[in-house]
């Protein structure tokens, strides 16, 4: 296997209070900082001061489990805002950090959602990303219109045809059309708009788009599904991809898998930049680390767990089940994410038991989770990368402000004296500049860059 020659990239994957299901409860928490833009706009800072790399915000649009017996003890860090509003407002306070948001195909339409990107595009000067998402959720379902939710297949081939809208509006004007011949009384080379003339099974879509070409030509493209169809769509569609895995093999075997069906269609590889979630808790010991780890997993009660694990399987009823027994092998398959399903499937075969799998899902909801010295911490992720697993990591802190903090403090020096990160943060400009992606071609055969207006 070639020695890699490029560093790792990191994302900051911003949620609330932090990763871990009781984050709220713990010492130093802000309970309500999902409705702080002060507290949003103090940890971008930090951020792109540290040299992150990206922010990414998930999104849901209904709350989850909104009717189980415990929503009241975990709805905290889904009281927060819209994932493209908040990032307008961090644009405004950043410079250079990529500002990834989440957005379903599900419950929108290709005309808003393109307008809104290209929009969070120019007002952050190329550094917008969309993670393009399905929606898993049965309450979502209900907030439009009620008609049920979508079976898998049908909310992927969807998707396919929504990102297929999107892209051709973004194409709708090529980096030269505007004139500002203020002496000829135009304004616009006609000749430059491209409209839609979108016909298809889900949606028709005239364009053109009423928002200019960006300065990293249009947003960075990002999926996170890793089903048979998932896997599909970012290969013909990623620029990255946002992944959960528990070992090295099942995330190398993930990076060739997605790599390869890029290239069969005809894509460069390397433009696919593949970053599984991590979260870590790390100090200047490892025994410190660890009591960290412990004294979350303790705030966990036993039913908030229990309904954790019955909603990522899907809403799958555990009740009169031994907590300290095995997950039944009849579960069915629900319509829910078949990835995470197929990922605590695969943790139940190695013996946890109900109560051992929601305490590994507390801290993450199913992504990698170290414990551990700096060193350790790091010996790991650079396995991974060096082990063709990753081409960077989104980082998912246990805790806010605590678990950035401490990432910063004892894990990002070790992976600058290694060399696995740059020694000083990149001035890149545009999300595309940062990942090392190609700035994408106009169809019509024109450049990216907007000329600035005289």
């Amino acid at each position: 296997m070639p020695q890699r020659s490029d560093h790792l990239k990191l994302g900051l994957f911003l949620r609330a209070t932090g990763h871990h299901i009781v984050a709220w409860r713990a010492p130093g928490a802000q309970a309500d900082a999902g409705v702080r833009i002060d507290h949003y706009q103090a940890l971008a800072r930090q951020a792109e001061a540290a040299g992150f790399d990206t922010l990414f915000l998930a999104d849901s649009v209904a709350i989850r489990g909104v009717d189980s017996p415990t929503y009241d003890q975990v709805v905290a860090p889904q009281l927060t805002f819209e994932p493209l509003t908040l990032l307008a407002a961090l644009a405004t306070v950043t410079q250079r950090i990529g500002l990834v948001a989440t957005a379903s195909t599900s419950y929108s339409e290709p005309f808003n959602l393109a307008r809104q990107f290209a929009s969070l595009d120019l007002i952050s000067g190329g550094r917008a990303g969309w993670n393009l998402v399905t929606s898993s959720d049965p309450n979502a379902a209900a907030n439009f219109g009620g008609g049920g939710q979508l079976a898998h297949a049908a909310r992927y081939s969807r998707a396919r045809e929504f990102h297929a809208v999107v892209d051709k509006l973004w194409n709708s004007w090529e980096a030269d059309a505007v004139l500002a011949d203020r002496e000829a009384g135009l304004f616009i080379d006609r000749s430059k708009r491209h409209d839609a003339n979108h016909q298809g099974e889900h949606f028709n879509v005239r364009g053109p788009l009423n928002v200019l070409r960006s300065p990293q030509g249009k947003p960075v493209l990002v999926q996170a599904g890793a089903s048979e169809d998932g896997r599909e769509l970012a290969a013909s569609t990623a620029e990255a991809i946002f992944a959960a895995h528990q070992s090295l093999e099942d995330a190398q075997a993930f990076y060739r898998d997605v790599k390869g069906r890029a290239q069969r269609l005809g894509r460069n590889p390397e433009h696919i930049k593949i970053l599984p979630g991590v979260t870590i808790y790390t100090a200047a010991t490892s025994a410190e680390a660890r009591a960290k780890f412990d004294a979350l997993q303790a705030l966990v009660p036993e039913a908030v767990g229990l309904e954790l694990l019955s909603g990522l399987l899907g809403g799958v009823d555990l009740s009169g089940l031994p907590v300290d027994g095995p997950l039944p092998r009849e579960l069915p398959l629900s319509n829910a994410s078949q990835s995470r399903q197929a990922l605590i499937r695969k943790l139940a075969d190695e013996g946890l038991s109900l109560r051992q799998l929601y305490l590994r899902l507390a801290g993450a909801r199913g992504h990698w989770v170290l414990v551990g010295s700096a060193s350790e911490v790091v010996d790991q992720l650079q396995a991974w990368f060096e082990g063709r697993g990753a081409d960077g990591f989104n980082i998912l802190p246990p805790t806010y402000p605590e678990g950035l903090d401490d990432f910063i403090t004892f894990v990002l020096p070790e992976l600058r004296r290694r060399g696995l990160v740059p020694a000083e943060p990149s001035q890149a400009s545009t999300l595309r500049e940062r990942l090392g992606l190609p700035l994408p071609a106009h169809p019509a055969g024109c450049g990216a860059a907007v000329a600035a207006l005289g």
